[in-house]
């Protein structure tokens, strides 16, 4: 199943705290159904393609509409076809738990 690492970068804001927008896209997220997890640089989410960039561009036009005039959307998409990965294989194979 894809996974897909998404980054917001507010621009323009009265704040440098964006915390209040990881909130609003672990909502998002939740309300899609979709497996994630935070980093503290970006959200990784877990799920089907189509679904992946659904919510992508549902997080995206939604930090547009909470006043912030400008909005930087990192998206980098791993989908491997010659075996399955999902967010808790690829933590455990680097902490050495899977061979």
């Amino acid at each position: 199943m894809p996974l897909m690492e998404i980054s917001i970068v507010p621009v323009g804001t009265n704040t440098p705290s964006f915390s209040n927008m990881v909130k609003d896209v672990c909502s998002m997220v939740e309300r899609s159904g979709l497996n994630y997890q935070i980093t503290p640089t970006a959200t990784v989410i877990e799920g089907d393609l189509e679904r992946l960039m659904d919510v992508a561009q549902e997080i995206h036009r939604s930090s547009m509409q909470n006043g912030t005039n400008r909005v930087i959307t990192q998206i980098t998409i791993d989908d491997r076809r010659d075996q399955p990965i999902s967010l808790e294989s690829q933590v455990a194979k680097v902490n050495g738990d899977v061979h």
